[in-house]
């Protein structure tokens, strides 16, 4: 059975790709333009990259982090499967490119103060890459190992991505023997931590959907061939005028919330709707329970 490819589909796509561009420019440019001209290192490939380039002072981090990337794609191939590999070696060449654009034309840091620029360089990296992230995008590396790691074992990513971090940090000390940038390196590291989960967290919010509607049927098959969305049919009963109907049940990402509210908008203009905010949604095609 064919896939028949919408224009909706090709103007979503480029929109996808737009912003993890964006985002990827922006994780670049914080490294690029506040930390590496510093000398202060961080976690994830583009931290064990820079360490490398302050070792030799000749190797460019982007030509590292597109290396060392590559590799991990290859190991992750079968694991992860090719659709999230090609995926990341799309984003792991564009962002070995705007490292090598940026490097180029940043030969200074930005920002006099040093602690200044690790706070705002880390900052800028981190909501770029939780930018990236959230539109389908990524920077490989830590994430690739993490992922193999936890199809297999029953960890939480945190903990494995930041048990990593943990150890490339640390191994910048080995390049400068100098404690104060290795404390900057793990400041860093935590500002990242912060800021990425507070852009990615909030991207990640889901939602509830209860519809009353005579067309639930029509929206129901409208979530399911547009957005490859399931939804589920409870039998109501009105308190008024004593009558049954079905009530359709929506567990959906925030992306995909006003795409949901405009089918049932032109399915049924009249149609009753709550939604509400979710704490949590734990099952298929949502978060695992991870310890």
């Amino acid at each position: 059975m064919s896939v028949r490819i919408t224009r909706n589909d090709v103007i979503r796509e480029a929109k996808n790709y737009f912003f993890i561009v964006v985002g990827l420019a922006f994780f670049a440019f914080g490294w690029s333009a506040f930390l590496i001209p510093y000398g202060v290192a961080g976690g994830g490939v583009a931290g064990a990259a820079s360490i490398i380039y302050f070792a030799n002072n000749s190797i460019p981090v982007g030509l590292t982090t597109f290396l060392m990337n590559a590799i991990l794609i290859g190991i992750a191939w079968k694991i992860l499967g090719p659709k999230f590999c090609v995926n990341s070696l799309i984003c792991t060449f564009i962002l070995g490119g705007l490292f090598y654009v940026f490097q180029m034309y940043i030969t200074e840091p930005l920002v006099d103060d040093m602690f200044m620029s690790v706070i705002i360089g880390s900052a800028i990296s981190a909501f770029g890459i939780g930018m990236s992230i959230n539109w389908g995008g990524n920077t490989g590396g830590v994430d690739i190992i993490a992922l193999m790691v936890g199809k297999y074992r029953s960890i939480s990513y945190g903990k494995i991505s930041l048990s990593v971090n943990f150890i490339i940090v640390g191994s910048s000390y080995f390049i400068f023997h100098d404690v104060q940038r290795l404390v900057y390196s793990f400041v860093v590291l935590f500002v990242s931590i912060i800021v990425s989960d507070l852009v990615i967290d909030g991207y990640r919010q889901t939602y509830q959907f209860m519809v009353f509607s005579k067309k639930n049927e029509d929206i129901a098959k409208q979530i399911n061939t547009k957005l490859h969305r399931g939804a589920t049919f409870l039998r109501g009963y009105g308190s008024f005028n004593h009558q049954e109907s079905d009530v359709l049940l929506i567990v959906a990402h925030k992306t995909d919330k006003s795409e949901i509210t405009r089918i049932i908008k032109e399915l049924d203009p009249d149609a009753f709707i709550t939604i509400s905010k979710t704490a949590s949604v734990f099952g298929k095609n949502f978060d695992n329970i991870k310890i």
